[in-house]
């Protein structure tokens, strides 16, 4: 035992002399990202695993939680018909809104970024994100007014196209079109900075190399140059795109009320909301939110795996 003992001191002195080595040579970097990780971890790993606890569980906020296993979940994909229907819209307004909010980010940037006064219109596309969805809804909700003085009804009626007003907002086949035109219009946010400050940082030695070695017009420089160089920007659009489409609900609420008309507008958000701050069911809510935390993640993964460059 004692010749067992001294052989494994030296392995232990080795082991903890690397791990001091490792320490003093990356220390300063550890220091750093030590703001970043301790708020990442309370604000976003922890919540994530209370929901994770509370999704099993039967919790009102009065009571003590009760575990119900898989219930919750049963519940929520065999017998919510509310839920499927969130999804369905959901899913819906996320394929359309999403790929169309983060194309026009990248075209508008791109176009801005040739002409002079690059920064009165980037102000002029950003504004719109600067104030609040509810904002913003409001001001759409005058165009899209029910009676005959909202401007688009107007329009339709003085030039035949349409006889009496249509209740854009209350009508189920118009709410969630409208909501999508409104989240559409207001995507040129963080995404939109972003492309512009990468396109930005592109060398321009580097177009007129591409010049010389055969590329003719500009579409050729971004298909070969701009794209290619711009991965982790467009990484991280697709990451924001990917988000906010998922969790639209302040312009479907101020659109179309809560709940809106036989659920046309209603989104996973919003069953999550109904659940946690209207009923107070947090094990269910819980369990909403991580399926859609599930959904998010997993897009994210496939993004990721899209933009990456070859070496990584």
């Amino acid at each position: 035992m004692a010749f067992q003992e001294i052989a494994t001191q030296p392995a232990k002195t080795k082991k903890t002399k690397g791990i001091r080595q490792w320490w003093e040579r990356n220390k300063i970097g550890y220091l750093f990202l030590a703001p970043f990780l301790i708020l990442f971890i309370i604000f976003t790993v922890i919540p994530v695993a209370v929901a994770m606890g509370l999704s099993v569980t039967n919790y009102n906020m009065l009571q003590i939680p009760k575990f119900v296993g898989i219930n919750n979940y049963r519940l929520l994909i065999l017998d919510d018909d509310v839920f499927l229907t969130a999804l369905k819209n959901t899913l819906i307004f996320a394929c359309i809104t999403g790929p169309i909010g983060y194309i026009m980010s990248f075209l508008v940037a791109w176009v801005i970024d040739q002409l002079r006064f690059k920064g009165f219109f980037s102000l002029a596309f950003y504004a719109p994100s600067l104030t609040s969805g509810i904002a913003m809804s409001i001001i759409w909700l005058i165009m899209f007014s029910g009676d005959r003085y909202g401007y688009l009804n107007n329009i339709l009626i003085n030039i035949g196209i349409i006889a009496e007003p249509i209740l854009w907002t209350k009508d189920a086949t118009f709410i969630l079109p409208v909501v999508m035109l409104i989240s559409i219009w207001m995507s040129m946010g963080t995404g939109f900075l972003v492309f512009l400050a990468g396109l930005q940082n592109i060398d321009p030695e580097l177009y007129e190399a591409a010049s010389i070695d055969g590329v003719k017009n500009r579409f050729q420089q971004l298909w070969y140059i701009t794209l290619p160089l711009m991965r982790p920007q467009l990484l991280f659009g697709a990451i924001n795109a990917i988000v906010n489409s998922f969790g639209v609900f302040d312009v479907a609420t101020a659109v179309a009320g809560m709940p809106s008309p036989n659920y046309a507008a209603h989104t996973i958000v919003g069953h999550l909301y109904d659940y946690a701050f209207i009923r107070f069911n947090m094990g269910y809510a819980s369990a909403i939110a991580i399926v859609l935390f599930l959904m998010t993640f997993t897009l994210g993964r496939v993004c990721m795996n899209l933009f990456k460059s070859k070496e990584e």
